[in-house]
């Protein structure tokens, strides 16, 4: 599902206009984005918890050269999904 598709069926759903659907996903894009860059953990109840994680500096040794590399530590976004999402998940595969 892309996001036309996703703004489609979202607009069906709460009867709204897809413009105005397309403002509302915008916006919730906006503020998760939006939360992550304070720093803060954005969940979601029922879906997930959206964080921003730190991943620390590694070495790492070009296999052709033999010579080793410090990679700087870097910000990584993690994704854990609720409980609830993975029980809806799991039970779509058994039907």
């Amino acid at each position: 599902m892309n996001t036309d598709d996703f703004i489609s069926s979202l607009s069906e759903k709460t009867g709204r206009d897809v413009d105005d659907t397309a403002r509302l996903v915008s916006s919730l894009t906006d503020i998760i984005v939006g939360g992550m860059q304070d720093g803060k953990a954005v969940s979601l109840q029922g879906f997930g918890i959206f964080e921003v994680k730190k991943r620390p500096e590694k070495i790492v040794s070009n296999p052709t050269t033999g010579k080793r590399i410090l990679y700087p530590p870097k910000l990584v976004i993690g994704f854990r999904s609720s409980s609830l999402l993975k029980e809806k998940i799991n039970s779509t595969e058994k039907n």
